[in-house]
């Protein structure tokens, strides 16, 4: 278990999103995004599938689908001011911890060099009392960038092709935030940005059938976080600061 332990908070100038699909960092962390993006730092994505599944239409096809998720991604992004979206293109459902995706993602890293990288929580594997079973997308994503943030992204030794032959210097970020819905020692205060969360999330229109029902889904979460943080809406993580 953990808690709400006093942390200095952060003002990162330059911030990593890794996550598996589109709309992914729209419902865990776009309040964050905002805040941050307003108080002056760049902000980047990087998507690693390409969410061609994540439908019930029977007449689209995945690359119809892939398309229109990417636009969707692009869009919210703009909302939100991010810096640029950078996509991989592992089918969705299918994403596994592999040394060929922690070198991307160590790539990413070492250019983009940012003091905080936001992903997922890997070890939360389903929360029982609300019904939720994360998908493997998601544990996979943040188990293979845990990896890159910690120590491949920080040893020159690890994959040495990157420095000698794309001159990618290694990096060591300071900070991982970790999206995990059950446990938490760190809050974001976002009421200042609740409103434009939920408009980059209406961006992800082919995911929301029901957009009052996600909306009250996402204020209910920003509430209760909130409400544990001591604001109106708040968003939470594990936070990991790196020895």
């Amino acid at each position: 278990m953990l808690y709400n332990t006093p942390m200095k908070k952060l003002q990162p100038s330059v911030i990593l999103g890794v996550v598996a699909h589109p709309d992914d960092i729209e419902f865990g962390m776009a309040g964050s995004v905002a805040k941050w993006i307003s108080q002056g730092a760049e902000v980047y994505y990087y998507v690693l599938t390409n969410g061609n599944k994540g439908s019930a239409d029977r007449s689209i096809s995945p690359e119809k689908l892939r398309d229109i998720r990417r636009d969707e991604q692009r869009a919210a992004a703009a909302i939100l001011g991010v810096k640029e979206v950078f996509f991989s293109d592992y089918d969705d459902g299918t994403l596994e911890v592999s040394m060929e995706l922690k070198r991307e993602i160590v790539r990413k890293i070492r250019s983009l060099k940012p003091q905080v990288l936001i992903t997922f929580d890997p070890t939360m594997a389903y929360d029982a009392e609300s019904g939720f079973v994360n998908h493997p997308d998601h544990r996979a994503a943040g188990q293979a960038a845990l990896d890159a943030l910690f120590p491949l992204a920080r040893d020159h030794l690890s994959f040495p092709e990157l420095l000698q032959d794309e001159s990618l210097e290694p990096h060591k970020v300071e900070t991982a935030l970790l999206m995990n819905f059950c446990e938490h020692n760190y809050f974001e205060d976002i009421s200042a940005f609740m409103d434009i969360k939920l408009e980059a999330l209406a961006a992800h229109s082919s995911q929301i059938p029901d957009w009052q029902a996600a909306k009250e889904l996402v204020c209910s979460m920003g509430k209760k976080a909130g409400a544990m943080a001591g604001c109106d809406f708040a968003e939470a993580f594990v936070r990991i600061d790196v020895r």
